[in-house]
């Protein structure tokens, strides 16, 4: 096991993890995993992904002043994700770089983060980005890989502004509103459009043409991250319209 270590990102102090293995398979990072932590407190939160018993850990730890705290080195497989799945991919820990940033979360009421906080996590990426080239598309939520068991690192997430300065990928959501809709117990063509359309971003859902409780489950991740002015598992126009214009805005199909 690792007990020291010199920092990968020149802005962090270590503070080792003992939750951390080999990452499979020659496997090296190609995402990044953004988590908040879900706790009272950010002492708590830290000392639960340093002890040994948690059998949780991240690369690294964003305290609510903007401090940053490397706990695993990235050559090492963190222990954050757990099971998940984006774009193919199941074993997340061994293809990512986990950042939990101090926040109490949907338990503690959804607390705003913190200005220095956001200005740390969007520094951090973009230099992990740039280290590993890193696709700004793969810059993701731990509700994106883990749809209906996460939900972090919630609606209040700034996105948008990382996403402005060069982390992560965005389209203006479309406006919430009425029109035709498709929600859980739904069957058809459409439903295989929809599933086939978050299945391309990278989402974990069959294409059966039946809205069950999976799709819902993305649907809501997918809203949570893209759309967060209602977060409602319900298809609608401007869920499915944002959805394709971040498609159509992909490298992958031919656009900038």
């Amino acid at each position: 096991m690792t007990s020291h270590f010199t920092a990968d990102y020149a802005g962090a102090e270590v503070k080792p993890s003992p939750n951390h293995g080999e990452r499979a398979d020659g496997c090296t990072p190609s995402m990044i995993i953004l988590h908040y932590t879900g706790m009272e407190s950010a002492e708590r939160a830290l000392d639960w992904l340093c002890r040994d018993e948690s059998q949780v850990s991240s690369h690294y730890f964003v305290d609510e002043d903007g401090r940053v705290l490397q706990l695993v080195p990235e050559a090492r497989r963190a222990w954050h994700a757990g099971k998940s799945f984006w774009g193919g991919a199941t074993d997340i820990n061994s293809a990512s770089i986990g950042i939990e940033i101090a926040n109490a979360g949907h338990p503690g009421g959804l607390p705003d983060f913190s200005q220095a906080q956001i200005a740390a996590v969007i520094d951090l990426c973009r230099d992990c980005g740039q280290r590993w080239a890193i696709a700004p598309e793969r810059v993701l939520g731990h509700s994106d890989i883990a749809p209906v068991r996460k939900v972090d690192p919630g609606e209040k997430f700034p996105w948008e502004t990382l996403y402005r300065h060069g982390v992560g990928h965005w389209v203006e959501p479309g406006r919430a509103m009425g029109g035709r809709f498709f929600q859980r117990g739904d069957h058809g063509q459409p439903i295989e459009a929809l599933q086939s359309m978050l299945s391309m971003y990278g989402y974990g859902v069959e294409i059966t043409g039946a809205f069950d409780d999976k799709t819902e489950g993305c649907v809501n991740a997918f809203q949570r991250h893209f759309r967060p002015e209602r977060i409602d598992g319900i298809a609608d126009f401007s869920t499915i319209d944002t959805l394709h214009r971040l498609l159509a805005a992909l490298p992958r199909f031919g656009q900038d």
